[in-house]
């Protein structure tokens, strides 16, 4: 009796296990898959976004200047939460991962019973369960129409998938459309893993950086800022291409405004790029980014450094005679009739005597002036200066230079340089497949539906026959109710043809 205690006794306990650790597993599946858990993975998503539109992010120029505004303690705890930098925080990270997780484990989940509710439509349904249903009729009726004759009707109204069955003495006639639209949910879901698998792949594995340049630098480096709780550190990453910014644009709403960005329409990069012996030409503008080799140069911002693209000076002669007008681009010369080259040296949006303060703000222009290299024939290289109308009669702008006197009659405003974002994205195009399903499945998800008809007809004993027709769908209900009611006018038509014969 022992021997058999001893053997009967452990059965019960560990059956117990069992049974808890298989009731704690599915009750942790539940959860992982439950819509509960989606939204609020969803929701501290958008929380986690919301902060990275609020604090700006560590990779957009001009950082330094926020970082510099802020208190010793938010950038402490900012720094310590990762907010500088929050979509390549682990958390960030984390919850991208468990919201797809979540959608992955509540498709496994419910896919099973939307395709048995798909694939195995139930046929015959109790009638009381039919006269129930929103849209819902009975008809009475002493002749009887033929399946072959009802379900031509049926698709004639845009029916398909008919499906006949008897049951109890009852015919059933099934009818549906749209059936797809069950599985709309999943391809949403779909859409929404294309996107998140484009994202992780750009944090992963992108290459942020700013390129800043004047026309003539060139540069095969980027800058990115690395943020260290309360400090701010630049590091440099190698491209493997050259670029050499060839001319910079700015076009402004008002010509005799500032540079300042209020004032601005557009700014315009030309650069090229160098690449294995290949030199490319490049552009970028404010809303059309240039792509290359999965880099991606967006224009970014400039420096309010006032400077021309190209000036027109009027030059003339110390003899007296009528001036001479001539416009000449950045870096660039023009020829006097008599010989005399005059090349376009520096440009200052305040001039002053001695160096220029490089941090100054000069985007206003308070008082422009050219600097400007004097060739006379057959003689040396002297400077002049040509000042706007403001001070033009002072003295130091009436002094003939080679002969001439130069004044600088207008100007194209520009900045000294601008400020490419590179951004090595190697997820985008997975992102733009992701949007692009995401917006066409949901398009297709609801403007249609899945509609379904039933037509139950019961032979009564006094010999006429009881009809009930219902129908339901699961979404735009007043479509299904205007395409029933035709078939339902349609029906009752051919009803009365029958007994009248």
């Amino acid at each position: 009796m022992s021997t058999v205690e001893e053997k009967i006794v452990p059965v019960p306990a560990v059956t117990h296990v069992l049974r808890t650790g298989g009731a704690v597993l599915t009750k942790f599946v539940w959860y992982a898959c439950s819509v509960r858990l989606g939204v609020t993975l969803l929701c501290l998503l958008g929380l986690a976004c919301l902060i990275g539109m609020l604090v700006m992010q560590q990779t957009v120029d001009g950082f330094e200047n926020y970082y510099a505004a802020l208190t010793s303690s938010q950038r402490y705890v900012y720094g310590k939460l990762g907010f500088f930098n929050i979509y390549h925080v682990w958390y960030f990270n984390a919850l991208l991962a468990l919201l797809s997780l979540n959608i992955i484990l509540a498709s496994i989940d419910r896919f099973p019973k939307t395709w048995k509710f798909a694939s195995k439509p139930q046929v015959t349904v109790p009638l009381r369960w039919l006269k129930d249903q929103e849209l819902s009729t009975t008809l009475s009726s002493e002749s009887e129409i033929p399946s072959e004759a009802i379900a031509a009707r049926l698709k004639g109204h845009g029916w398909r998938s008919i499906k006949t069955a008897e049951k109890n003495g009852i015919t059933y006639i099934f009818a549906e459309s749209g059936v797809w639209n069950r599985f709309g949910a999943y391809a949403v879901h779909v859409a929404l893993l294309t996107i998140f698998l484009g994202g992780f792949l750009t944090a992963q594995l992108g290459t942020p950086g700013n390129l800043p340049l004047a026309p003539g630098e060139s540069s095969d480096l980027i800058r990115e800022n690395v943020v260290d709780l309360d400090r701010v550190s630049e590091v440099t990453k190698k491209l493997p291409f050259e670029i050499a910014f060839t001319d910079i644009e700015q076009k402004l709403i008002k010509d005799d405004g500032s540079i300042a960005a209020g004032n601005t329409l557009d700014w315009i990069t030309r650069f090229t790029i160098t690449d294995e012996g290949e030199t490319h030409e490049a552009i970028a503008q404010m809303n059309r980014p240039f792509d290359y080799r999965g880099y991606r140069f967006f224009q970014a911002s400039f420096t309010p450094v006032g400077r021309a693209r190209s000036i027109t000076l009027e030059a003339t002669p110390a003899s007296g005679s009528g001036p001479e007008r001539l416009k000449i681009g950045r870096d660039g010369t023009a020829t006097l009739p008599d010989g005399t080259l005059i090349r376009f040296d520096e440009f200052r949006g305040n001039f002053r005597i001695g160096p220029e303060d490089p941090n100054e703000d000069t985007s206003a222009y308070p008082n422009p002036a050219a600097v400007l290299q004097v060739v006379p024939p057959g003689g040396s290289v002297q400077t002049a200066y040509a000042f706007g109308p403001e001070i033009a009669n002072i003295p130091a702008a009436r002094k003939p230079v080679a002969g001439y006197t130069y004044r600088l009659a207008g100007f194209e405003k520009v900045s000294d340089r601008h400020v490419l974002s590179v951004q090595r994205d190697p997820g985008a195009t997975v992102v733009y497949v992701g949007f692009t399903g995401l917006f066409l499945t949901l398009v297709a998800v609801f403007m249609f539906s899945h509609q379904r008809i039933w037509i139950a007809s019961e032979k009564l004993d006094d010999g006429t026959s009881r009809i009930v027709m219902a129908g339901n769908t699961n979404r735009n209900p007043s479509s299904l109710e205007e395409k029933f009611s035709r078939f339902v006018n349609d029906f009752r038509s051919e009803l009365t043809k029958r007994e009248a014969i």
